[in-house]
């Protein structure tokens, strides 16, 4: 890995660069403390200190709407593969989205491979940004170590003083890094001056609420039969936001939709929820996860207990999506609280 600096008044032609041979995708504020990822041309239109978009970047890897086949039935059954791609880059994505980016690339890359998420993939360029505070209250990226920029990207951002601290991690990154002929090398001021922020940054962050170490395996293990399920239950309305807007969530539902002739069509990817009742019935009718207590602990083992022994890793980042979506008000950090309580007394 190679640094470099980038001095804040360049950081403008750097994202006009960037859109020179691609579309560059980065948050954008909607107003009312909310913000969005979405195509941008200049810095003027870009929000750099943010909590986490609406949506994760997910949305670009694994679309909501994603066509992976066509057919023609007219005359036998023809089909041909579709993969729909163009080049990207996204600015400005924070370390618990790059891990969330992470996760679904161990999830799609373990076989059987998903080839359409990987293809896609090969067409997006990361670059992070690093938050150097707590965004709100419902972040706790810190708990589960996402805090601090580990991998998944091919520059990450770090904001000092005069300058941005430059992480180049991949060849990608080093060509874009090259080619822009915007950056100047690293010096020991900066170097200083990032160990004092990161030593900063680890203090800020003790405010989260969960800041307490957990085993998390033996959390979830021996709280299996809480009433706390239940009360969760009780108070979910089952609309499916924490899922949607969580950086690991996967599950997807695959369609087929006919054109008015019914001969042609496309077969369809759109994403699923564990959280609809519909989600977990089989043939006959039944379903294994009826109650929607069922399925909020079902959603919390998803993402603390059941990665840990297939992937060995957390599919929590942090970044408080699904508590501030939850119409419900329903948590996590909450939750997870009020687990730990329980075992405790």
């Amino acid at each position: 890995m190679t640094q470099v600096l980038l001095s804040k008044e360049k950081l403008a032609d750097f994202i006009t660069f960037l859109g020179t041979e691609r579309k560059v995708i980065a948050p954008v504020a909607l107003g009312d403390g909310q913000f969005k990822l979405a195509e941008v041309t200049s810095l003027d239109e870009m929000s750099l200190h943010q909590i986490p978009t609406i949506l994760p970047p997910k949305k670009y890897s694994l679309p909501q709407h994603e066509t992976l086949l066509k057919y023609d039935i007219s005359d036998g059954q023809r089909m041909e593969a579709v993969i729909e791609v163009e080049k990207l880059v996204l600015f400005g994505i924070p370390s618990c989205d790059l891990s969330g980016i992470q996760c679904l690339d161990q999830v799609f890359s373990t076989p059987p491979c998903d080839e359409h998420y990987l293809i896609r993939k090969k067409y997006l360029s990361l670059i992070g940004l690093e938050c150097n505070d707590v965004c709100d209250s419902f972040s706790s990226c810190a708990l589960q170590g996402d805090h601090l920029p580990k991998a998944g990207y091919d520059l990450f951002f770090s904001e000092l003083n005069e300058v941005f601290f430059v992480d180049i991690q991949t060849v990608k990154g080093a060509e874009l890094v090259e080619k822009s002929q915007l950056f100047q090398e690293m010096n020991a001021s900066a170097a200083a001056e990032l160990t004092e922020l990161r030593e900063l940054k680890i203090e800020r962050f003790k405010t989260e609420r969960a800041n307490k170490a957990v085993d998390f395996p033996a959390l979830f293990d021996q709280t299996f039969d809480s009433p706390v399920w239940e009360q969760l239950g009780a108070r979910c309305l089952a609309c499916g936001n924490c899922t949607n807007v969580c950086p690991t969530c996967y599950c997807f539902d695959v369609q087929d939709e006919p054109d008015f002739n019914l001969t042609t069509g496309r077969r369809i990817r759109v994403w699923d929820s564990c959280q609809n009742e519909e989600f977990a019935k089989v043939a006959g009718g039944e379903s294994f996860r009826l109650q929607r207590s069922d399925r909020q602990r079902h959603r919390f083992h998803r993402k603390f207990s059941y990665p840990l022994a297939r992937y060995n890793r957390l599919f929590c980042t942090g970044c408080g999506r699904c508590s501030r979506t939850c119409m419900a008000g329903i948590d996590l950090q909450e939750t997870i609280q009020s687990l730990r309580a329980e075992l405790e007394a």
